[in-house]
């Protein structure tokens, strides 16, 4: 099976970083194959985002296939035709499968609609998915950077990327949340791909959702 495109930006993006970040440059340059990809729909973004919602990647992927193997061809109508204890078994809490069901809800009914997703700026849409309940700024940020693709999403909130600009930023200091701010503002308008760099940095198994 042919892999994803990169997306159209990625080259002039890794150019820029690596001519203004010495250190951003090595963690690009040792990462060659790597690139930024979704596995499915907009429904089975969000859905594997709430699944890795605080779990490891390791864990994340157990769960998925898990509940991939349970409910087949993974769409809203297939989603709801299961019982919460049925989607219990696949290794999920109470309140994901609450989570996951509201989300399937909403597209079996219409009340997201992917085909408005990309005429939406960053702000809009990140408004538009946290009003579904269990999708908050990180999961709406995860949505961004793997099904839309958009080129300047910071997820301050996220551990994987804090303990990267920790490590090759701050020498292994804690860093305050104003700190991760701040170190984002070094890369725009190209801080998913300064993102994305980062988690490599940390674990070189790209993750997808």
């Amino acid at each position: 099976m042919p892999r994803p495109p990169v997306p159209p930006y990625w080259k002039e993006a890794c150019s820029s970083l690596s001519s203004s970040d010495p250190i951003m440059r090595t963690l690009i340059e040792s990462h060659p194959d790597v690139r930024l990809s979704s596995r499915g729909s907009a429904f089975e973004t969000l859905l594997r985002a709430i699944v890795g919602q605080q779990i490891s990647v390791k864990a994340a992927r157990s769960v998925w296939e898990r509940f991939e193997a349970c409910v087949g061809n993974v769409s809203p109508d297939t989603v709801l035709k299961h019982s919460v204890a049925t989607l219990r078994g696949c290794g999920l809490s109470r309140q994901k499968v609450s989570y996951i069901q509201d989300l399937a809800d909403h597209f079996a009914r219409g009340a997201l609609n992917p085909r408005s997703f990309r005429s939406l700026d960053d702000a809009a849409l990140m408004k538009t998915l946290c009003d579904v309940r269990g999708i908050g700024r990180w999961t709406a940020e995860m949505f961004l950077i793997f099904h839309l693709h958009r080129p300047d999403i910071w997820p301050a909130q996220d551990i994987g990327l804090i303990r990267a600009v920790e490590r090759h930023y701050l020498a292994g200091r804690k860093a305050s949340k104003a700190e991760i701010e701040d170190a984002g503002e070094r890369w725009r308008p190209w801080r998913t791909v300064a993102t994305w760099y980062l988690w490599r940095s940390l674990d070189p198994f790209p993750v997808e959702y």
